[in-house]
């Protein structure tokens, strides 16, 4: 492992942890030369499909693409960069588990979209403003009722579970 420091090839591993999901390990490593400490993150490579673009091009599978559209969705908001990764690693592993060798871009971006509206709807509204390309503010707004209509959906949901119950 190069040193990001001094690009020394001789290091020492200080610590290693497991994730908490155990598909990462994190190896804090000192340089031998320079004497500075880094961090690794070591991950199973698996072979991950092809994207194909709206204009018919075709990309290898690029986790940083969907982690920095995902960060700067919930840039500002209460989220941790674990909650991020967590949510990143949940989309790479349900198209590794399709097993597909290619997959359409709307459908991965249907994805994220689905995944961000699980952990946050502002940063899930930030993300569909720019993933659906909305034209005008009626086009934004038909997008946040949806949201606000799914919300209370759920709330009258949740509403009448704790209903049913005998008073004694």
């Amino acid at each position: 492992m190069k040193c990001p420091f001094c690009s020394g090839l001789d290091n020492k591993v200080i610590d290693s942890r497991l994730s908490k999901d155990g598909n990462v390990v994190r190896r804090r490593r000192e340089c031998l030369n320079c004497h500075r400490r880094f961090t690794t993150h070591e991950r199973v490579e698996e072979i991950l499909p092809v994207v194909i673009k709206k204009d018919g091009r075709r990309e290898i599978f690029d986790r940083s693409k969907i982690f920095s559209g995902v960060q700067k969705a919930c840039s500002n908001r209460p989220i941790s960069i674990d909650e991020i990764e967590g949510l990143v690693d949940r989309i790479e592993r349900y198209f590794q588990d399709r097993g597909d060798k290619e997959i359409n871009c709307t459908e991965m971006g249907e994805v994220v979209m689905r995944e961000l509206h699980q952990l946050d709807e502002v940063a899930y509204v930030r993300f569909a403003s720019v993933y659906r390309q909305f034209k005008d503010i009626t086009e934004f707004m038909t997008e946040v009722r949806e949201l606000l209509s799914t919300r209370e959906q759920r709330v009258r949901r949740k509403g009448q579970k704790g209903k049913g119950t005998m008073d004694v």
